[in-house]
C-alpha cells in the first residue's frame, strides 16, 4: 500500500489553508488588491480595561512622559538607582559558571 499519496496531499491542503486562518483574529487581512492588505480596526481586542487606559494616560500625563510622546521625542530613562561599580561587574564575571559565560558570549558574538 501506498500512504505517501494522502500524506502528501493532506500536507499541501494545511500549508494552503492554514495560513488564512490565523488571519481571522488580525485586525489586517489579506487583500487581493494593490495594497496587499485591508484594514479592520473592529477585530481588534484590547486584554486592558477603559480603565485600564485612563490610568496608563493619567500616569503618563504626570512624569512628563506623554508630552514627550505627543511630540515623537524619545522618553528619557528615570535612573533606577545606583549602578554597579567596575570592581563588581568584574568580580561577578569571574564567578559566573561556564553555562553563563557561553550563553553571555553567544549573544555578545552571536554564536
Amino acid at each position: 500500500m501506498d500512504f505517501h499519496r494522502p500524506t502528501v496531499l493532506a500536507l499541501a491542503v494545511a500549508a494552503i489553508t492554514l495560513p488564512s486562518l490565523s488571519f481571522a483574529n488580525s485586525v489586517w487581512h489579506p487583500a487581493n488588491g494593490e495594497a496587499g492588505f485591508t484594514y479592520h480596526p473592529e477585530h481588534f481586542k484590547s486584554a486592558k480595561s477603559r480603565a485600564d487606559v485612563l490610568a496608563d494616560l493619567e500616569a503618563a500625563r504626570k512624569d512628563v512622559s506623554l508630552w514627550f510622546l505627543q511630540r515623537g521625542i524619545p522618553v528619557s530613562v528615570r535612573n533606577a538607582g545606583p549602578s554597579k561599580t567596575r570592581e563588581q561587574v568584574i568580580g561577578e564575571m569571574r564567578n559566573e559558571s561556564a553555562e553563563v559565560r557561553r550563553a553571555r558570549m553567544e549573544m555578545q558574538i552571536g554564536g
